[in-house]
């Protein structure tokens, strides 16, 4: 347990822990989502769609992983089963399209879930600039969402 990093961030550590376990568990939805559908999309994009799900995939499992190790430092514990995930997520879907072939609404549904992601990480930064002083966290929200912003840009890039 981190327990200078829990007195730095002082008496609203808990409220950052959990805000910080939601998007854990939004990286997590995120990771599988995108998972599937680069196995599933087909059609004459699916090369292009499919590639960039799982690569963005990739790296959405690595901000689960940022914040987990950031969730573990503040003494907090990281959400352990599945379950939990969806009921705890902020962004609890990416709204997949029934017909694997409409590649167009692939990427719609990624703009969608990267807009989520991008709210609610706005949401802690704003919370860490004006209420919870915690510069390290405020890091790996930073980067976290710039990252985020790169796959909206990287989703409509490739919607067109």
């Amino acid at each position: 347990m981190g327990e200078y990093a829990r007195k730095m961030v002082g008496p609203k550590v808990d409220e950052l822990i959990e805000d910080l376990n939601k998007a854990y568990a939004d990286e997590w939805l995120a990771f599988f989502y995108y998972k599937t559908a680069a196995e599933i999309a087909e059609g004459i994009n699916r090369e292009a769609v499919a590639s960039k799900f799982s690569e963005i995939a990739d790296e959405e499992l690595e901000h689960a992983e940022e914040l987990a190790e950031r969730i573990g430092q503040l003494g907090g514990e990281v959400i352990r089963e599945f379950d939990q995930l969806k009921a705890m997520a902020n962004c609890k879907t990416v709204n997949l399209p029934e017909d694997p072939t409409d590649c167009k609404a692939f990427l719609e549904a990624g703009i969608e879930a990267e807009q989520c992601a991008i709210k609610v990480y706005e949401e802690i930064m704003e919370k860490l600039k004006t209420d919870i002083k915690d510069p390290i966290t405020f890091h790996v929200i930073r980067h976290i969402m710039q990252e985020e912003v790169e796959h909206e840009d990287d989703f409509e890039t490739l919607l067109g």
